[in-house]
């Protein structure tokens, strides 16, 4: 019988279709909402469909109902399969090739008669697609880049989700009496934008309790694998986790090998040896044969190798070990040491809240400076702000500001549209009047390199503009960044001394732990920001840190960290 995830995927090609026939919007999103609350569902949909509870399950109506029923009665659909004789199955993967839309591939297949990926890159590579209606070399070269970029994705699980659901199952591992501890790791404790599968360590004396609680967990589809010392299983929504159980007393260096990275253990395990010793996720073993030494905590692994311990953020082997040697390593940011937020949203343009509602979320956060950077007019999806308004939301910033008083210091900004030229959105005399200017780009992501790279320095020359908002404009997983020369726009920032953020929000981590490292390197001022349009986006703001930590970030590089008076001198300054 179907699980939720092989349900979803079916509504999803249904909705994929019949958006390349041209059906009406009203019936593809249905079927596209009716996929997410199966993907989100935390139970099996077969078990409603054995109570006669389908249309329990949110966004399920009369229609999708008696599909799934369909589904689950026969294992097949015929109205899928009828839709797939009017337009090819294979059609839907085109979707997945950014800049090409449901128009084009109609288009695209019923001019040449082709139907596959592989038919398509042939196409574009002979010259076919750009004497089309609508087309040209430009559109021809998009999508030969478009198809590239697919064929680099992995089917790794983003941060945003992975994180969270490792927290729930540790926190239902740690209940289970006779449980010690319970900790992610992998890529995961490292902090990885993404990651493979989950992995979970617990230490506990007796695995069995551990193993029942954990293959019952809600939301599982399958039990992969059940024994003593692992366990292994996948969710409705197809992300998998396995969970290990060792002895309390061997955990230390059970969690130390799990965490990783492999590059990193190995130059562990080359210590070990050199001081006589054998590094295995089990224990410290004497290489002359005379006995184990155990630790029950990762600290007491990186002490017997007569080093301090190492945060799990830099286990990258990017010269972590080197200088726990030296005694350098950094002491890393932490959320606490974050007291602004400098790009939020109100209901201005694309926010869900007022600002009041906002200020009064951060400050229970404990903010002490925020920056409404709402959208300026040309992002027009957002509702963007005319200069216009602007002045009326700079009046009511004053009275929000007296209402609220000394606790926060609000702001008034914009993100401010970089043009496809690498004009600004508004124009400097505007600019001049705001307290912040956060600039960024959301469209023209796929500008050939120099163009892209010569449109952001641009900006960034602007003697107005502040910051630059999550600079390559990256969506995790499934939009690549702008193909910039990053060495170029660093040394451009270096040189203007304009701040260049990392966007917390999970589906960006933009920029990234590789260049904000460099940023740090060329003494460039970075910026976390939640990029919040609702009160829960402010919660995001530990993964924007964890970037700055694998980054090897101290609170001095980061701006969101300075007293009240020192970040508006460095503002002033700009100005």
């Amino acid at each position: 019988m179907m699980n939720n995830r092989q349900l979803a995927d079916t509504f999803t090609l249904i909705a994929n279709l019949c958006e390349i026939k041209g059906e009406v919007i009203y019936v593809i999103l249905a079927y596209r909402k009716a996929s997410e609350n199966l993907m989100t569902l935390g139970r099996e949909a077969s078990e409603y469909w054995k109570e006669g509870k389908l249309r329990d399950i949110p966004g399920v109506g009369k229609a999708i109902a008696e599909k799934i029923d369909e589904l689950f009665s026969t294992g097949e659909l015929g109205f899928l399969e009828r839709l797939k004789e009017e337009v090819p199955a294979s059609l839907a993967d085109w979707l997945q090739v950014p800049g090409l839309g449901p128009k084009k591939i109609a288009l695209i297949w019923k001019t040449l008669n082709i139907t596959t990926l592989t038919e398509l890159e042939a196409a574009a590579k002979n010259g076919q697609l750009r004497s089309l209606p609508g087309m040209g070399a430009k559109s021809e070269n998009a999508i030969l880049e478009g198809i590239a970029s697919l064929a680099r994705r992995s089917g790794r699980i983003p941060l945003g989700r992975a994180y969270p659901l490792a927290q729930e199952i540790v926190a239902t591992l740690k209940r289970v009496k006779g449980v010690v501890a319970a900790e992610p790791a992998g890529s995961l404790r490292r902090m990885r934008s993404t990651v493979g599968d989950l992995d979970i360590l617990v230490a506990a004396k007796d695995s069995s309790a551990v193993m029942e609680s954990f293959v019952n967990l809600p939301g599982v589809s399958r039990v992969l694998g059940k024994g003593e010392t692992k366990s292994s299983i996948e969710f409705t929504d197809g992300v998998r986790a396995q969970v290990w159980v060792h002895p309390p007393e061997k955990f230390g260096t059970a969690l130390q090998y799990a965490t990783g990275s492999k590059d990193h253990n190995v130059q562990l395990r080359q210590i070990a040896l050199a001081k006589g010793l054998s590094l295995s996720e089990h224990s410290l073993t004497k290489t002359n044969g005379r006995g184990e030494i155990f630790c029950a905590t990762e600290e007491e692994v990186y002490e017997r190798l007569g080093l301090p311990w190492i945060p799990p953020e830099l286990r990258e082997d990017r010269g972590e070990v080197a200088a726990a040697k030296a005694g350098t390593l950094p002491k890393l940011i932490e959320v606490r040491d974050i007291k602004a937020d400098l790009q939020m949203h109100s209901n201005w343009s694309d926010g869900k809240l007022s600002m009041l509602e906002m200020a009064q979320a951060a400050m229970k956060r404990g903010m002490k400076v925020i920056a409404f950077t709402d959208h300026s007019a040309s992002l027009g999806v957002t509702g963007g702000l005319k200069i216009e308004d602007h002045k009326k939301q700079a009046a009511e910033i004053k009275k929000i500001q007296k209402q609220l008083g000394n606790g926060i210091l609000i702001l008034h900004a914009t993100e401010v549209e970089i043009k496809a030229d690498g004009a600004l959105d508004y124009p400097d005399e505007f600019l001049a009047t705001l307290d912040l200017v956060l600039a960024s780009m959301h469209t023209g992501l796929r500008q050939p390199r120099e163009k892209a790279t010569q449109r952001m320095i641009s900006a960034i020359c602007n003697q107005h503009v502040d910051i630059i908002g999550h600079p390559t404009g990256r969506l995790i997983p499934d939009r690549e960044g702008a193909d910039l020369d990053m060495e170029a726009v660093l040394n451009a920032a270096a040189e203007t001394g304009v701040a260049l953020e990392i966007n917390a929000h999970p589906s960006r981590l933009d920029l990234d732990d590789v260049y904000a490292r460099r940023a740090k390197e060329l003494g460039i001022p970075i910026s976390i920001n939640t990029d919040a349009h609702s009160e829960d986006g402010l919660d995001v703001l530990f993964y924007g840190v964890a970037t700055a930590r694998r980054a090897w970030l101290t609170k001095e590089d980061v701006i969101n960290t300075w007293s009240t008076k020192k970040l508006l001198a460095w503002l002033k300054k700009r100005r």
